[in-house]
């Protein structure tokens, strides 16, 4: 793992303590985390999952909104471990909107997917993670995560 300003940080225990579990869990492994700046994480596709019944049948495909939903989690998990937010919700951390988001290359089984995030503090409690997916190498996927600082909406 790599240090941030406080020090080194257990990634693994953040993950562990964000609200996904089996079977929306979409990270495999975190492999290095820059506290307040980065996070880069891995998905192994395999054609056991659950999703790969229906999309589609004899001819598998990881869905896209799977993809974000990756890219999504370990942005929820670099916002943790830069204490942008925290496993209890306060402060909150918003999910807003997806900007610029692209599908650039299919995800199939047997693919390994790194899934990289980058943060991006805005002004007046905004910000925004630039994020993508590649295989071996290749752009699958790309996108800004629009996020709102603050109380969550009721």
């Amino acid at each position: 793992m790599s240090e941030g300003g406080a020090g080194p940080v257990d990634v693994e225990a953040v993950v562990a303590k964000m609200p996904h579990r089996y079977a929306t869990v979409l990270v495999d492994r975190v492999l290095e985390c820059v506290p307040g700046e980065s996070i880069r994480a891995l998905k192994c596709v395999t054609i056991d999952e659950p999703y790969f019944l229906g999309h589609f049948p004899g001819y598998p495909v990881m869905p896209g909104v799977l993809i974000l939903e990756a890219l999504t989690q370990i942005s929820g998990a670099l916002a943790v471990a830069s204490g942008i937010a925290t496993p209890d919700g306060a402060p909150a951390l918003e999910f807003v909107g997806v900007d610029a988001c692209r599908f650039k290359r299919q995800v199939v089984p047997g693919d390994s997917l790194t899934l990289e995030s980058r943060w991006q503090p805005g002004e007046g409690g905004a910000g925004r993670f630039a994020v993508r997916a590649l295989v071996d190498g290749q752009l699958a996927s790309e996108a800004e995560l629009l996020v709102k600082l603050g109380a969550p909406a009721a």
